[in-house]
């Protein structure tokens, strides 16, 4: 069977998300941030709550802001919203609606140098991002809150590449008094969103794999998303053609949901017999090995 087409699809939807979730572009012109009604909502990605056009809030952003409340009172919302994305589409918010991930998946199409799925030291690397989930999200804001004042931030402020690309550099550029005022933190942030940005020539969305705390967490719901992936055993020939198309480099034919799945359909568009599908309303099937596992 021939290859399916498509992939070049996804890539206009991601675009076209991006500039829906961060269309006020009078907050570029102005140098100003969008502090409407809608910024008080949780997009699905990782996207800068201070990048002058973001019209929503990111949900990182808003679980910190929660967790270093000096109230210690957790929100409902935010929590909610997490596993409403997560139950729903599971990291097919990674794949398609991601903008920091779109950022990665250009920089690895640029033709220089060997290109590889993975960092060496995968294995091990991959634990990185629920080390950064644990202890940047979650247990430094709490950790650090004194009196009635907030947290720190952890995560926004000494690691995300997005904010730093999204709303670090343009709010930069468009005050001079900030220019005059940039530190060590900012050099350190752009020292890692560089460095980010070289990984991902030559490596398959490096942060996504290692870093990321929101994919740490949808990766969680794969197995259990609403929106999942189906592997018919009768047609599957076990060619292993899944996993060499898979830039994630997971074995779909033996765990189609895996969690690090980001369910951008390259499995799919290579299968010889059609036997993968991904959707809403498939039948989930029981026969298919290791499907609730990594």
């Amino acid at each position: 069977m021939a290859k399916r087409k498509g992939g070049a699809g996804r890539h206009w939807f991601q675009a076209a998300w991006f500039a829906l979730t961060n269309g006020y572009m009078a907050g570029f012109l102005k140098g100003k941030i969008y502090t409407g009604s809608s910024k008080s909502l949780c997009v699905p990605g990782l996207n800068c709550y201070s990048c002058p056009g973001a019209v929503g809030a990111c949900p990182i952003g808003a679980l910190q802001a929660v967790l270093g409340s000096g109230t210690f009172r957790f929100s409902c919302y935010v929590f909610g919203t997490l596993m409403l994305f997560g139950v729903l589409l599971g990291r097919f918010v990674c794949g398609w609606l991601c903008p920091f991930g779109l950022v990665q998946e250009l920089l690895h199409k640029i033709p220089l140098g060997t290109k590889k799925k993975n960092l060496p030291g995968h294995r091990w690397l991959s634990w990185c991002k629920y080390v950064v989930l644990a202890l940047f999200v979650i247990l430094l804001p709490l950790v650090t809150t004194q009196g009635v004042a907030l947290g720190d931030p952890w995560f926004c402020k000494y690691i995300c590449p997005s904010g730093t690309l999204g709303g670090g550099i343009p709010l930069v550029l468009l005050h001079e008094g900030m220019r005059w005022s940039i530190g060590l933190l900012f050099y350190w942030k752009m020292f890692l969103l560089l460095l980010l940005v070289f990984l991902s020539i030559r490596y398959y969305r490096p942060f996504c794999k290692y870093l990321c705390p929101l994919g740490a967490v949808y990766g969680w719901f794969n197995p259990i998303s609403v929106y999942h992936m189906e592997v018919d055993t009768e047609k599957c020939t076990r060619c292993k053609g899944c996993q060499t198309a898979c830039k994630m480099d997971i074995p779909v034919w033996e765990r189609p949901n895996s969690i690090d799945c980001v369910r951008c359909g390259d499995c799919q568009r290579v299968c010889p017999t059609g036997a993968i599908q991904s959707g809403f309303l498939l039948k989930k099937k029981r026969d298919i090995p290791h499907r609730d596992i990594s």
